[in-house]
């Protein structure tokens, strides 16, 4: 390895959507990386409101726009021996490619570690992306790259409607929509055109499942496919407007090791060196696919990768930009295995994002391709609906799980379930409580049959504790052992621990039963926690000493939460 001192990292810019916060994480990751290293870190950043920003996280902070303009002149001040593109999404990319093609870097002998600049451009380039993976005989989204709006119409008649319009270079999915007709045409190239001077016109596939794969690779060829990830909604709607699970659940043994050797097949052609996120359109009654496109970054999905799994991707990566293999590292987070191990989980991990639309004014609520969520929450259970059900709880809406939440009010059912809103998760909660089918919502949304079971299993268990509003009364008049005989000969033992397995907070279940009438909100929850303690219903003492003995600090807490 060349002898590096001194390391600029770009980040991601001023705070917005699809940008800044979202990639606050890898790139803190990766300044932790270089200071492992003993390498002097400059950083440019201009969001104060950022853990890498904070004092003693990087040797050198300037709060200037990542634009070449500022760029450069702290290169000229600073004379980095190297520079990291990666880690500071799309913006850091973009403004790293402006510096390649202006000739600053060569100027300043700034070398650019990790994916070559070349690669990130064969990836950001529609045409040239799809003559990459041509190469190697890898399907794409049959597109036309455009550079004005004549060139948009033309493309639109070839390919036929309905076609989805893109706009290059661009983050969170700006600019970009779904067209049926010549109107809708015309409007979104518009739109489009304001953000990029390329706007690509593909076919649309609405309605294919969408499948993401975290991939890494060292410099000496070696690849890992980190995490694979499902979104939960069909192709159509932005990666960070869907539910999203890992690993993914639908896909057979066949198709997830099929993408998966196509994903390691083009990272090794493009030549990423470090981490990347490859998104596929998978036909959901077929093993035929499609290649949405390649990250060579970090990005929003990479940080969930990261957390879900335990693999630090972005210190990884960072590590992998400095030269090192793949073999040569450790996995900084559980400290025994190789970064070379592929994470296996025996978990469900569901990314639910979080939208604020009600703040804004005039901001129409029907989500697509182009990115509205300000956040997001990482839940994790041994089930589907365990791990939906205590996200949804955290996301900081007012709601208690998929059940069990205050009456929503929509005018048509069927139209909310077609043309989805941020409302999307509890419109389908609805439709099953009134007596939707899982075929007839599926052909509404397209979401998976598969998905549509395990909330129906939810909604089931939760009808199920409605015919146990008589146990608040009788609760009242027996005594404590009585109650406890009377309990344990009817079926709401089995009931109970049903619910608490598939992710039903106790106050879901005081409400289910008719304890909330009669009492205040959190006494409800503290007596169905009273009735599970005196039936035994309560994790394992295994599983409780299991994890008191790895966080030893925190094991009177544990005890306490889990009882």
């Amino acid at each position: 390895m060349d002898k590096i001192n001194k390391v600029l990292l770009l980040g991601s810019g001023a705070l917005k959507i699809g940008q800044a916060g979202e990639f606050d994480y890898s790139g803190a990751q990766a300044l932790k990386a270089l200071k492992e290293e003993g390498i002097h870190s400059v950083l440019i950043n201009p969001n104060i409101a950022t853990v890498q920003t904070s004092k003693d996280v990087a040797d050198t902070v300037y709060f200037q726009p990542v634009t070449p303009a500022f760029v450069e002149r702290v290169i000229e001040k600073e004379r980095p021996d190297g520079i990291l593109l990666s880690f500071g999404g799309q913006t850091a990319l973009n403004c790293g490619v402006e510096l390649y093609e202006k000739g600053i870097l060569d100027k300043y002998g700034v070398k650019v570690l990790g994916t070559p600049v070349q690669a990130i451009i064969d990836t950001e380039d529609r045409d040239l992306f799809v003559k990459r993976l041509d190469e190697i005989g890898v399907k794409t989204i049959k597109s036309e790259a455009c550079s004005s709006i004549e060139e948009v119409q033309q493309a639109a008649h070839e390919l036929g409607f309905p076609v989805i319009l893109r706009a290059a270079y661009a983050l969170g999915g700006l600019g970009s929509g779904f067209c049926d007709n010549e109107e809708q045409l015309l409007a979104q190239a518009e739109e489009a055109f304001s953000f990029s001077p390329q706007v690509l016109v593909e076919k649309s596939l609405k309605g294919w499942k969408e499948i993401e794969y975290e991939v890494v690779r060292d410099r000496y060829d070696n690849c890992i496919t980190v995490c694979n990830m499902e979104n939960f909604d069909p192709l159509g709607i932005h990666t960070g407007e869907s539910i999203v699970v890992a690993p993914s659940q639908t896909l057979t043994n066949s198709e997830y090791h099929k993408l998966r050797a196509l994903a390691i097949k083009i990272i090794r052609h493009i030549g990423i060196v470090g981490e990347c996120n490859v998104q596929y359109a998978l036909d959901p009654n077929s093993e035929d696919y499609r290649v949405i496109e390649v990250n060579a970054r970090l990005s929003r999905s990479s940080a969930l990768a990261s957390k879900a799994t335990g693999y630090p991707l972005a210190f990884v990566a960072a590590k992998l930009g400095l030269g090192y293999g793949l073999f040569d590292l450790k996995n900084s987070v559980t400290k025994t295995t190789s970064a070379f191990f592929e994470p296996a989980l025996d978990y469900v991990v569901v990314k639910i994002p979080r939208w604020d639309l009600t703040k804004f004014h005039g901001v129409k609520r029907q989500l697509g391709s182009s990115m509205k969520s300000v956040g997001e929450v990482m839940a994790i259970g041994r089930t589907f609906e365990e791990a939906l059900q205590k996200g949804l709880r955290m996301i900081g809406q007012g709601m208690h799980g998929f059940v069990e939440n205050h009456e929503i009010k929509i005018q048509d059912i069927a139209t909310s379930l077609h043309d989805p809103t941020d409302m999307r998760i509890f419109v389908v909660s609805k439709a099953l409580k009134i007596g939707y089918s899982v075929e007839q919502i599926h052909q509404l949304t397209r979401i998976d049959r598969w998905f549509l079971q395990k909330l129906k299993h939810i909604v089931d268990i939760d009808q199920q504790l409605h015919e146990y509003t008589h146990l608040s009364e009788v609760s009242e008049f027996m005594e404590p052992s009585e109650f406890k005989e009377y309990l344990q000969s009817s079926e709401i033992t089995l009931l109970l621990r049903a619910a608490k397995v598939y992710g039903f907070s106790d106050f879901q279940i005081a409400r289910a039963v008719g304890l909330e009438s009669r009492m205040k909100m959190e006494q409800a929850g503290l007596t169905i926690r009273k009735w599970r303690q005196m039936l035994g219903l309560v994790p394992t003492v295994n599983q409780i000493d299991t994890l008191a003995a790895e966080y030893p600090a925190q094991t009177n807490y544990l005890y306490l939460s889990y009882l």
